[in-house]
């Protein structure tokens, strides 16, 4: 991101913060006297704090409308104690693309995988998976139309049962494409073939070439520890945040990184376990609600895509790097191989 729209988003969170105060210098507050500090910045998005508030700009070519309707899902109050609500922004756009303000929330210490609130994510996915759909109707429609107002009817997510305007589609499955097309777009690697056939194994939904099959439920869409703060910082509680993939999808999805993290042997099975257990235990719906009810009929496609996934990314981030896959990435493009000769092994007519 270049300086002067970093500058521009710290302008946007300190005149949220201090929606009084217009200070002459934008590298200091007269309102508590700190400067803003980038906490992210990547292609997706750019993410710089002042004092209590972070400001961020969303990704260029961001749907105005859905994330219209991301956003007054998030500050519906069913999302209380779930989602991080987001606040009123000093400014809604920047260079064409969408900019939200948020409340300063405590990250995970990666420093401190043991304290990571592995149980407080199940918890907090399960309740987001729970959700009465058709409660949140009335903020779709009302967002729906102050898009239609702005932007255009043809802007407008299409009509579905039930209310005005449906809630936009989640948003984990296209994710999951840009990620092997960002590894393509990288150039040849000899560790992309493995990764390309489980690629070719997943069903349609699961590369977002089709909507998932149902039942649907508010899913997060790019769960992980990093989608967590506690607020008010710093010993508030867990909350979820990021509604840049929020959405209608098949639950299992939210589930499926630690699940792949788990079958490649990246996740320990205890955590694993309490992390499913916490989730059973809040009656999400993406799993049997029996402890020893067998999920993975459930995960296995959602897990396998985010294996694929993870994997793209690796190759492309080491690519454009200059460096070999590290330990992490290796076993993930490793579970992509065996993903692959499993649904060889499975196809009719295989050779046994």
């Amino acid at each position: 991101m270049t300086t002067s729209v970093v500058r521009a988003l710290g302008l946007v969170a300190r005149d949220t913060a201090h929606p009084a105060v217009r200070a002459a210098d934008p590298a200091g507050c007269r309102g508590c006297g700190r400067g803003s500090t980038v906490l992210a910045d990547r292609p997706d998005g750019t993410v710089v704090r002042h004092g209590e508030v972070v400001a961020k700009i969303h990704a260029d070519g961001t749907d105005p409308a859905g994330h219209r309707v991301r956003l007054a899902v998030a500050a519906h109050p069913l999302l209380a104690g779930v989602l991080l609500p987001p606040l009123p922004a000093a400014a809604e756009e920047l260079r064409g693309r969408p900019v939200t303000a948020w409340p300063y929330g405590t990250p995970v210490d990666p420093a401190d995988p043991d304290a990571a609130p592995w149980e407080q994510a199940g918890t907090l996915i399960a309740r987001l998976h729970t959700l009465p759909l058709a409660a949140l109707s009335e903020a779709v429609a009302e967002a729906a139309t102050g898009a239609e107002a702005a932007v255009g009817s043809a802007a407008v997510p299409p009509a579905g049962s039930g209310s005005g305007h449906r809630l936009p589609d989640m948003r984990g499955p296209a994710k999951a494409a840009r990620a092997v097309a960002r590894m393509r777009a990288a150039g040849p690697h000899p560790a992309a073939a493995p990764v390309e056939r489980a690629w070719r194994c997943l069903p349609a939904w699961a590369r977002g070439e089709a909507r998932a099959p149902g039942p649907y439920a508010l899913c997060h869409g790019d769960l992980h520890l990093g989608q967590l703060v506690r607020h008010p910082a710093p010993d508030g509680p867990w909350l979820l945040i990021d509604v840049d993939d929020l959405g209608l999808g098949d639950p299992a999805w939210d589930l499926a990184r630690p699940a792949a993290w788990y079958a490649a042997g990246l996740l320990p099975p205890e955590t694993w376990l309490r992390f499913l257990g916490a989730y059973r235990s809040a009656h999400g719906p993406a799993v049997p609600a029996d402890p020893d009810a067998d999920p993975w009929p459930r995960l296995d496609v959602p897990a396998r895509a985010l294996t694929v996934q993870t994997a793209a990314l690796a190759i492309a981030k080491a690519g454009a790097e200059g460096r070999e896959p590290g330990e992490a990435d290796l076993l993930m493009i490793e579970a992509c191989a065996r993903i692959a000769d499993l649904a060889t092994e499975l196809t009719p007519g295989a050779s046994s």
